[in-house]
C-alpha cells in the first residue's frame, strides 16, 4: 500500500527537523571551554590597575591621588595575604582541580608574580616622579632624610632620640640571638654592624608611629581668595631610624641598613566543625595570622645579595617571592596623608541627603509612619546613613516595639548601630543579633562587639556552621493596635555610618507582610534549626538564591524567543560563578540584550561572536567604591528588581547567608532602572571591558557631554533640597 500524502509530509518534516538540529549542533559551542573564562585572580590584578589610574589621573585631587596610591598598596597586601596565599596551600595539598579557565595554582602564581610586579614598579615609579613633585609644589613635603636641611634633620634626629629611640628594639642574630620573628606587615630595617667582626641585626619600624614624621608645618603666601594655605613638611620614619643607628649601637660601625618589608599568609583557617567554641576558635586564628608562612618581601634595589639570602633562608621563602622595589616600600601608610587639612586638595565635601519621605511637610518625625506610607529607598551616600540609625534609635525607645534583630558583618568603630542595640536592651526589649565573627580582617572589631553586647544581655549568635552570614537586614517587631506590625530595613552595604560615607550602597525600609515574615523565618534559621525552603518574595542564599536568579535568566531567555525583546542589566562587585556565566553566555545566545557593571573581578568575557556579542561589561571606579548589587530583569515590560548583599561569586551562592529582595514599588524601579541607565552611559569613570579581560577608558566623543555618574547622582540630590 503506498504512503498517503500525510506520511510522507510527516518524513519530510522529520527530516527537516533532524537536519536542522545537526546544523544546531554542529555550530554549538562548548560552554565549558576555558578559554570563555577569566582567570579570577588575574581580574581582581586587572582591578588594582584601574584603582592605580585613579592614583594616575591628574584630574583627581593631589590627596585624593594620594589616598588611592594608598589603596593599591592595601589592596595588595590583601591580594597577597589571601589570595596568593592560597594558591601556595593549593600547590602544598597537591590540589587538581583547576578553575573554570584551566589554569594551574603554579600557572596563576607565575602569572600573577608578573602582573604584580608591574603594578607595583609603576605605582613606585609614578609617586617619586609624579606624586612627589606635585605634592612638593603645591605644600605637601615628602622629604628624603638626605634631603633635609641642617634645621629639618635637627628636629628629625630631636624627634628620634624623644619618641623613635624609647620604642626600637634592635634584635642580632648570631648562635646566641636566634633569628627574630617577623610579624606580618612589618616594616624592617638590615642592619649590617662591625666590631671585630660583622653582625647582622633586625629592627622593627613601630607601627604605632607615624611612617610620615612632621617635622615643620609653615604658613604660605596668600591666595587671590584671601586664604592662607599651610606647608607641610614629613620625613620617613625609617629613614629618621637609619640615620641614628649609631645611636642604638654606640661602640660599633654601622656598615650599611636596608629597609625590607613582610607579608604573611593571614587566611585565617577556622576548623569549625573540631572548634567547641567558635568565639574562642577565631581568637586563636587572629592571634595566629601573625605567624603565617611567608607570601611576598619587598626591598630596595640598593640591598645585596649576602643580605637578601639570609633573608631568604631565615624566612624560609621562596626566592622568586622577594620582590625589588624602587622608593620607600609600604604603599597602603599614604592613607594618612588624606588627614592632612588641605581641603583645597580633595574632592568638595558634601551634606548627604535625607529621602523626601522623611524630611518633608508630611513627615511629622516618626518613620513607621512614613514607612507604612511606602517602601522608601536610601541611596548612600549621596542619601544619608542617619534615617537608619533613627530608625533603630526610634525602635530602641519606642514602648511599642517589642523585639529588634539583626545582622551585623561590619560595623566599624564607635558604631550608632551598636548604641542602638544596646539601648535597646537597656529599654527591655529583646535583642537578637547575629555578628558574624568570620569577616575577615574585622574579626577581631566584632569579636569587641559580641562581648559587649553580650555583657549587657543582648543575644548574641556568631554564625552558621560552615556559614559566613552577610546579609544585610533589621527587622523590628512592633505592636499597633490589637496587631503585631513587622517593620524591615534591608540593604546592599553594611551597617557602617563611617563606610556609608564613601560607599555606593542602597538600602530599603518596607513593611511589607510578607518580606516581614521571610525576615523572621530567616532569622529563625539563623538563631535556631530550620530547613524553610519556600521564602514569600526573598532569594536566600544557600536556600533558592541560585535556583530563582537562573529561573529568571531563563524567563528573559523565553520572552526573547517570543519576540519579546530581553533585557538583564546586572551591578555587582565581582561575577565569577561558572554555572550563572554559562547562563549568561546562553541568554546572550538566544538574542537577550546584557549590561554588566561590575566594579572588581569579572570572569565572563564579552563580545565574542556567536557567544557574548550581545553582553557588554563596564566597570565604574571614582570617588566612591560601587558597592551596590542590582539586578534588573526587563520581564516583557513588566520590570523586575533585586537589591542585596549577593554578588555572583561561588561562595556567595553557595557558603554564605545572603539575602536579595524585591523593588515592587513603580516609583523605586523607575528610579533604580533610570540610575543604571546613567552608569551605562557614563564617559568620565567608567571602563569597557574587551575580550581578552583588559578593560580601557570611556572616552566621550566631540559632541558629547562628560558624564561622570557619582557626580550625577550627588547634583540629583542637591537639585532635589
Amino acid at each position: 500500500m503506498p504512503p498517503s500524502n500525510a506520511t510522507v509530509k510527516d518524513k519530510a518534516q522529520e527530516a527537516e527537523i533532524t537536519e536542522k538540529a545537526q546544523e544546531i549542533e554542529a555550530v554549538q559551542v562548548d560552554l565549558n571551554d576555558p578559554d570563555l573564562y577569566i582567570n579570577r585572580e588575574l581580574s581582581l590584578l586587572d582591578f588594582q590597575a584601574r584603582v592605580l589610574e585613579e592614583a594616575l589621573d591628574v584630574n583627581n585631587p593631589l590627596l585624593e591621588r594620594a589616598k588611592f596610591m594608598g589603596f593599591v598598596g592595601n589592596n595588595l597586601d590583601e591580594f597577597y595575604m589571601v589570595r596568593v596565599a592560597g594558591l601556595k596551600k593549593q600547590i602544598a595539598a597537591g590540589v587538581a582541580e583547576l578553575p573554570p579557565d584551566g589554569m594551574t595554582p603554579a600557572e596563576q602564581l607565575a602569572a600573577i608574580r608578573k602582573i604584580a610586579l608591574r603594578i607595583m614598579t609603576e605605582a613606585q615609579e609614578s609617586f617619586q616622579n609624579d606624586l612627589v613633585p606635585a605634592l612638593d609644589k603645591a605644600g605637601v613635603h615628602i622629604l628624603n632624610y638626605d634631603d633635609l636641611n641642617q634645621k629639618q634633620k635637627e628636629n628629625a634626629d630631636s624627634y628620634f632620640e624623644e619618641v623613635i629611640f624609647p620604642v626600637l628594639t634592635p634584635m642580632g642574630f648570631d648562635p646566641g640571638h636566634p633569628f627574630p620573628h617577623i610579624s606580618n606587615l612589618s616594616l624592617n630595617l638590615a642592619v649590617l654592624i662591625r666590631d671585630s667582626r660583622e653582625h647582622f641585626a633586625r629592627i622593627k619600624v613601630p607601627g604605632t608611629l607615624p611612617r610620615l614624621v612632621p617635622i615643620k608645618r609653615s604658613s604660605g603666601s596668600v591666595r587671590r581668595d584671601g586664604t592662607v594655605p599651610h606647608h607641610h613638611y614629613f620625613v620617613w620614619l625609617e629613614q629618621v631610624i637609619a640615620a641614628n643607628l649609631h645611636i642604638l649601637f654606640p661602640g660599633m660601625e654601622v656598615v650599611e641598613s636596608h629597609p625590607f618589608r613582610v607579608t604573611r599568609d593571614a587566611d585565617v583557617l577556622i576548623q569549625e566543625i573540631e572548634a567547641s567554641d567558635l568565639l574562642e576558635s577565631i581568637e586563636q586564628g587572629v592571634r595566629q595570622r601573625r605567624f603565617g608562612s611567608v607570601v611576598r618581601v619587598t626591598v630596595n634595589p640598593e640591598m645585596p645579595d649576602h643580605i637578601r639570602n639570609i633573608l631568604i633562608e631565615n624566612l624560609e621563602m621562596e626566592p622568586n617571592d622577594m620582590y625589588t622595589l624602587e622608593g620607600p616600600l609600604g604603599l597602603s601608610s599614604l592613607m594618612s596623608l588624606y588627614h592632612v587639612d588641605r581641603f583645597d586638595l580633595k574632592d568638595h565635601s558634601f551634606i548627604p541627603s535625607i529621602p523626601e519621605s522623611l524630611r518633608g511637610d508630611s513627615f511629622d518625625g516618626n518613620i513607621f509612619a512614613a514607612i507604612r506610607k511606602g517602601d522608601i529607598l536610601v541611596h548612600h551616600p549621596y542619601d544619608s546613613f542617619l534615617p537608619v540609625v533613627d530608625f533603630l534609635q526610634l525602635s530602641a525607645q519606642d514602648p511599642n516595639v517589642y523585639a529588634i534583630k539583626q545582622t551585623l558583618y561590619r560595623t566599624g568603630s564607635d558604631s550608632p548601630v551598636i548604641k542602638a542595640l544596646l539601648d535597646a536592651r537597656e529599654a527591655g526589649k529583646q535583642v537578637a543579633v547575629l555578628v558574624e565573627l568570620k569577616a575577615r580582617f574585622d574579626e577581631e572589631s566584632n569579636i569587641g562587639w559580641a562581648r559587649t553586647m553580650e555583657r549587657e544581655g543582648v543575644h548574641v549568635i556568631y554564625g552558621l556552621l560552615g556559614l559566613k552570614t552577610h546579609s544585610k537586614m533589621a527587622l523590628v517587631v512592633r505592636k499597633e493596635g490589637e496587631n503585631i506590625r513587622r517593620y524591615v530595613h534591608l540593604a546592599t552595604g553594611n551597617y557602617n555610618a563611617v563606610t556609608a560615607l564613601t560607599y555606593e550602597d542602597i538600602g530599603m525600609f518596607t513593611c511589607d507582610p510578607d518580606i516581614g515574615a521571610d525576615a523572621t523565618d530567616l532569622f529563625n534559621y539563623l538563631t535556631g534549626y530550620s530547613n524553610k525552603q519556600d521564602y514569600r518574595k526573598l532569594l536566600v542564599a544557600p536556600v533558592n538564591l541560585r535556583e530563582r536568579m537562573t529561573a529568571l535568566i531563563e524567563r528573559e531567555i523565553e520572552h526573547q524567543r517570543n519576540g519579546d525583546n530581553g533585557h538583564l542589566i546586572f551591578k555587582m562587585n565581582s561575577l565569577v560563578d561558572k554555572r550563572i556565566i554559562k547562563k549568561l553566555y546562553e541568554a546572550s545566545m538566544a538574542g537577550v540584550k546584557i549590561d554588566l557593571i561590575v566594579r572588581g573581578m569579572c570572569c565572563l568575557r564579552p563580545g565574542i561572536k556567536g557567544i557574548s556579542e550581545h553582553i557588554r561589561v563596564i566597570s565604574v571606579v571614582g570617588r566612591f567604591l560601587e558597592h551596590s548589587r542590582i539586578y534588573y530583569f526587563r520581564n516583557g515590560g513588566n520590570e523586575e528588581i533585586l537589591l542585596g548583599s549577593a554578588d555572583l561569586m561561588p561562595r556567595n551562592i553557595n557558603n554564605r547567608v545572603e539575602v536579595l529582595f524585591p523593588v515592587e514599588d513603580s516609583k523605586l524601579i523607575h528610579y533604580l532602572r533610570d540610575i543604571l541607565a546613567e552608569y551605562q552611559r557614563d564617559n568620565v569613570k567608567a571602563r569597557l571591558m574587551k575580550a581578552d579581560g583588559t578593560f580601557e577608558r570611556i572616552r566621550s566623543k566631540a559632541d558629547e557631554p562628560r558624564l561622570n555618574i557619582q557626580v550625577k547622582l550627588f547634583e540629583i540630590r542637591q537639585s532635589e533640597k
